[in-house]
């Protein structure tokens, strides 16, 4: 299924107006099911429906499952299925214990917003972590390395212009991992979904989202483990909040050789790298 789709509009340059062809970001809706054993029988359950970008489907459930803390290891879950076009059904082991009750989520979830959805306040606070502990440190020369090396991972950006990226990177600055997606947590969640279906840890990674740090961003990020998250834009208040109390490294503003740092400035290093210190996964 095409991330992208063609379509005619009118284009306005000076005085001129011309038709021309554009290409749009796709979006389209995304139904999560789960099924679980209740101790008597199967019951497949309508869990979310996302706004979200064709592509890499099975990696944005897995994600999704782990960051809203449905599941607490990628073993968990016994198969992802699509039993139809935009439907992912998630199959978790018949001995792992699920309460729907407990998830405070109505079941639309905006391609903009993921935490939308929570019915509390108490339900977006999904880490349980009381702190992060990672050695994983990279020199500031190696962040300008990430920006670029992730935009030339995003196919779609390039030609919409309309779609988010995120990518996990070592402290070399070497690329891991990237995926692109309409919505910010959905990108995010394709990423780690990656990361756990392929059994990989992400705490001595670094995290590059292409936008802005929002709140849940960082906690996603924070139930992943991870310690050193940029963005090469604005951080909220919110965000900043819960990377300091994470002990998490928050930087934005990461364009054009230069970059904030908002906590945690202990992982970022001016000194050079020895080769020994170089993360391998």
């Amino acid at each position: 299924m095409s991330q992208t789709v063609q379509t005619k509009i009118l284009k306005f340059s000076g005085s001129e107006i011309k038709e021309t062809d554009d290409l749009l970001a796709v979006e389209e809706p995304l139904e999560i099911r789960i099924e679980f054993h209740n101790g008597k029988e199967w019951i497949l359950k309508n869990l979310s429906v996302t706004m979200r970008t064709p592509g890499n489907d099975k990696e944005l459930v897995a994600g999704f499952l782990f960051t809203e803390g449905i599941i607490s290891d990628i073993t968990q879950i016994a198969s992802i299925q699509s039993p139809g076009e935009n439907i992912i059904t998630v199959s978790l082991k018949k001995e792992i214990s699920f309460e729907p009750a407990n998830l405070e989520r109505h079941f639309y979830t905006s391609s903009s917003c993921g935490v939308c959805g929570k019915t509390s306040i108490e339900a977006i606070r999904t880490t349980k972590k009381s702190r992060l502990e990672s050695i994983v440190k990279i020199h500031s020369s190696n962040l300008f390395l990430l920006t670029d090396k992730l935009l030339k991972h995003q196919d779609a950006f390039g030609k919409t212009g309309g779609i988010h990226g995120c990518a996990f990177f070592n402290n070399m600055g070497d690329l891991i991992e990237a995926k692109e997606d309409v919505g910010r947590h959905n990108a995010l969640d394709k990423l780690i979904g990656s990361l756990l279906l392929q059994e990989k840890k992400a705490g001595e990674l670094i995290l590059l989202l292409s936008g802005r740090a929002s709140f849940e961003l960082i906690q996603k990020a924070a139930m992943m483990n991870v310690n050193i998250v940029t963005a090469v834009g604005a951080p909220s208040s919110l965000a900043v909040e819960l990377a300091r109390e994470k002990e998490m490294t928050l930087i934005g503003f990461l364009k054009n050789n230069r970059f904030n740092i908002y906590c945690g400035e202990e992982r970022i290093l001016t000194e050079p790298l020895n080769k020994e210190n170089r993360i391998h996964i």
